[in-house]
């Protein structure tokens, strides 16, 4: 069988975690892919894969050839587009991620806009709120909000993420509005399960500082869960505005101590650094740097007037 369609198969099986996967990303038959990865066993003299009914999963040897294999597939395809149309033209698929919060309101719009320009292009977008390994993982793209820390990889500026205390007007009512950072002690936060401080630094309106602890009844790795907690009232909530901004501005929500700033954040496209970008990467990296450049419209309420939560 030819040597490449076993290797490839073989990568499939990895990333996908299942021959019908691979089969599916494939084309192919499930049988076919079961004789691919056979033929590349006989090959090669080894097995690469610990198979049971109910999982996959690699041998020292397969964990070490697929790391070897993949990478060849890459750099195969990256030849295959330095050479071809596939510069000028995005083909093939786009497999992303970003987190799921964003990823729902504004990268999913904004895919639908990109792929009606280019509609021979197949995207497979991964949503989720853990912080993912781009080349181990196998993407092309993420979209990252925060600092990016491995210098590998090169990110491109595409937003600011401003972060901000919200809570529903009748929790204010209930529990009295907070005048400094010092009356945040008396609150209740819904707290992000993948904010690794225990305090957060603000900024006040004459330059001064000060910073505070939040402890709560509710901890959740889900913005949305805690969004809409902070909607019915159970406390105080620290979100970007791209997730609180329209509810700013219908009013079901409201700036606490919004004369005070916190640290603010980036949302960045990232992607390995590759002598010969593909199409489908640069183009899109393009096309949201444009969607999003200036001040992003779920901004709007919170720069009102020049006050934040005005």
């Amino acid at each position: 069988m030819d040597r490449l369609q076993s290797m490839e198969a073989f990568v499939k099986v990895v990333e996908r975690g299942s021959f019908a996967g691979a089969a599916d990303a494939l084309g192919l038959s499930r049988a076919m892919v079961s004789k691919h990865i056979a033929a590349l066993e006989d090959r090669l003299g080894v097995r690469l894969l610990h198979r049971t009914t109910r999982r996959l999963s690699l041998t020292e040897v397969g964990r070490a050839y697929f790391d070897r294999t993949r990478e060849i597939m890459h750099q195969l395809v990256e030849a295959e587009e330095a050479a071809s149309a596939l510069q000028s033209t995005p083909r093939g698929t786009l497999r992303l991620n970003c987190s799921t919060g964003f990823g729902v309101r504004h990268l999913a719009p904004a895919l639908a806009a990109f792929q009606a320009q280019y509609p021979e292009l197949q995207v497979d977008l991964a949503l989720s709120d853990r912080l993912v390994d781009l080349v181990e993982d196998g993407f092309d793209l993420v979209i990252r909000i925060g600092r990016l820390q491995d210098s590998s990889l090169i990110a491109r500026r595409l937003a600011p993420s401003r972060m901000l205390l919200c809570a529903a007007p009748a929790y204010l009512a209930a529990r009295g509005e907070p005048k400094h950072p010092d009356d945040l002690a008396a609150h209740n936060f819904l707290r992000y399960a993948y904010m690794s401080v225990s305090e957060i630094p603000m900024t006040g309106p004459n330059g001064e500082t000060a910073s505070f602890g939040f402890a709560g009844n509710l901890l959740c790795n889900n913005g949305d869960a805690l969004l809409a907690a902070a909607l019915t009232g159970q406390g105080i909530v620290v979100l970007p505005t791209f997730y609180v901004g329209s509810h700013l501005a219908d009013g079901a929500l409201r700036t606490v101590l919004p004369h005070w700033t916190l640290p603010q954040l980036t949302i960045y496209a990232v992607y390995p650094v590759n002598r010969h970008l593909a199409a489908k990467v640069r183009l899109f990296v393009d096309f949201l740097a444009d969607r999003f450049r200036g001040d992003p419209p779920w901004d709007a309420c919170w720069l009102a007037d020049g006050k934040p939560g005005a």
